[in-house]
């Protein structure tokens, strides 16, 4: 009973929590990644010898080192050259950069997967690159890299649980605050963890829905 009883207290802070902090940090980061991710795969693929050099060495460097150290540079290295952030921009900007590293793999992949002969296709009938990629290549890749890119949200979304180390008061660190007042931290954590179940689970299931409405044949390199 007691646990039940604890479980129904603390649920409207954690809810609260879940809605105010990680579900926006989460939603804000993944739009962010998505645009850099993408853009970044472009570079990487693109003709221009210093654009692809900057985004091999952005993915190399976010992709290559934990994301909590990076978190670390953002909220407490930065400061000392002068750069202070706020715990919510600390955040943003971190788990958006490591997360954009991921996808620009991932769309680059899909990229790679579909064969020359559609760029060349598109040539033939005067469409400018961003027009081919727009009309397409872009609805290809979106299908064969929607996968891995409901992958890297899920992942996200549970990445933002290390933004409590900087004080930001996400659902995770709401739970350490009543842990310390109650004293029961298997039954707070347990609480904790079963919330980003569920939303890690509504995400898979919207995954998996979004998948099956866009599984339309597409050529591949295979």
């Amino acid at each position: 009973m007691h646990t039940i009883s604890l479980w129904i207290e603390s649920f409207p802070q954690l809810l609260a929590a879940t809605v105010k902090v990680t579900i926006p940090l989460s939603l804000i980061c993944f739009a962010i990644a998505l645009v850099l991710g993408i853009a970044t795969a472009q570079l990487r693929l693109s003709r221009f010898a210093v654009g692809r050099t900057i985004a091999r060495f952005y993915v190399w460097i976010f992709r290559g080192t934990p994301v909590l150290v990076q978190l670390f540079i953002a909220f407490f290295g930065l400061p000392k050259i002068g750069i202070s952030l706020t715990a919510w921009a600390a955040a943003i900007i971190t788990f958006s950069l490591n997360s954009g590293a991921y996808i620009a793999e991932g769309v680059r992949g899909a990229q790679l997967s579909l064969p020359k002969g559609q760029w060349e296709a598109a040539s033939t009938l005067r469409l400018s690159h961003w027009q081919t990629l727009r009309y397409v290549i872009g609805p290809q890749i979106w299908r064969i890299a929607l996968p891995p890119l409901g992958n890297e949200f899920v992942n996200l979304v549970k990445s933002t649980s290390l933004a409590s180390v900087i004080t930001l008061s996400d659902v995770l660190q709401i739970g350490q605050q009543i842990t310390a007042r109650t004293y029961e931290p298997l039954i707070l954590y347990t609480e904790v963890a079963l919330i980003y179940l569920l939303i890690c689970t509504a995400l898979s299931w919207g995954q998996a829905y979004l998948e099956k409405r866009t599984s339309r044949y597409v050529i591949t390199n295979d």
